[in-house]
């Protein structure tokens, strides 16, 4: 436990969760944070001063190879989450998309080599497989970049890939299916639907109601990824964090809604749909893979974990803007 961890994008909804079930844990970690003239850490200022302080922060920017090998010298390991995630933000600026998610996970895998094989957990997505060709979606199943996210999330994963079969370096590619929970931005679907429900709002603005997913609770996928790095059987390997159990948008809607104001109607909004070929319109992870190399078991279902996120944002909705879409 006297490990030193970089965990890249921990100002993150992810990243923050991880820092702190790290801490937890009694790992050191170093905290890569976006560089911005004010100083903040994004939702690490909101961690409680007995994780804080055994925290190190180094602000910096992922696409910087100069930065991000300052940042990797002296540590055991990196969890690589700093990306670009938005959908709809990447159909109208894909080149930032390519400079952060491709060549950002580039700059970790290059330094991580010339600092000598440091161990390195690069986060994928199960957007990388689209829509399901089969179900449960195992690890074999076929790539799709619907999005131009999710082209550059494959690009990014094939890139460790080849470090790993290139130059022996040790890798892991963490693959989470969706995840929600406290501090997570309104541009998911969980918090949107919440945030619009807390506000009063009678008529819940969505987009497509069909579309299943897979839903992790954030701490569970946060000890997902610490489980894959405790194992050395998964170095070398992708492996999904899924629960393998799927819920469709419309029915999670409705589940909150008859959780938090039962008189609200969904109304669903042109601007909120993917174009009908970049929407994945079903995702069920297999989690045979993640139980079988680690000790990684769900501690939370479906419906504690939105009590949770529902308790939570119901504190800190100061954090949210319901009455924009958020892209």
């Amino acid at each position: 436990m006297n490990k030193k961890i970089l965990v890249t994008g921990a100002d993150g909804f992810i990243g923050s969760h991880l820092v702190e079930e790290l801490v937890k844990k009694g790992y050191q970690v170093r905290a890569f944070v976006f560089y911005n003239s004010f100083n903040t850490w994004g939702w690490l200022d909101t961690l409680d001063n007995s994780i804080m302080d055994h925290v190190e922060i180094f602000q910096g920017d992922i696409r910087d190879p100069h930065g991000v090998k300052t940042a990797m010298q002296g540590v055991d390991a990196v969890f690589h989450l700093a990306a670009l995630i938005a959908i709809p933000f990447s159909y109208h600026s894909p080149d930032v998309y390519v400079d952060t998610n491709i060549k950002g996970t580039l700059n970790v895998l290059q330094a991580a080599r010339e600092l000598g094989n440091i161990r390195t957990l690069v986060t994928s997505t199960s957007e990388v497989y689209g829509t399901a060709q089969y179900v449960p979606i195992d690890e074999k199943h076929p790539y799709q970049g619907q999005s131009p996210y999710s082209a550059t999330k494959i690009g990014a994963d094939r890139l460790a890939e080849s470090f790993y079969c290139s130059f022996e370096l040790p890798v892991t590619i963490v693959r989470p299916f969706n995840t929600y929970g406290p501090r997570q931005s309104a541009r998911a679907v969980i918090p949107t639907i919440i945030t619009q429900l807390l506000s009063g709002y009678e008529e819940i603005k969505l987009g497509s109601l069909t579309p299943t997913r897979d839903f992790n609770y954030v701490k569970d996928t946060a000890n997902g990824f610490i489980a894959m790095y405790e194992s050395d059987k998964t170095i070398g390997q992708e492996i999904n964090i899924a629960t393998q159990r799927e819920i469709s948008i419309g029915q999670l809607a409705e589940e909150l809604i008859r959780r938090i104001n039962p008189q609200a109607k969904i109304l669903c909004e042109e601007q909120r749909m993917r174009p009908e070929k970049s929407e994945v319109n079903r995702l069920l992870g297999c989690n045979e893979k993640i139980k079988r190399l680690t000790k990684w078991q769900p501690q939370y279902s479906l419906e504690e974990g939105l009590r949770q996120t529902i308790q939570w944002i119901e504190k800190n909705m100061q954090y949210y803007k319901t009455d924009i879409y958020n892209i």
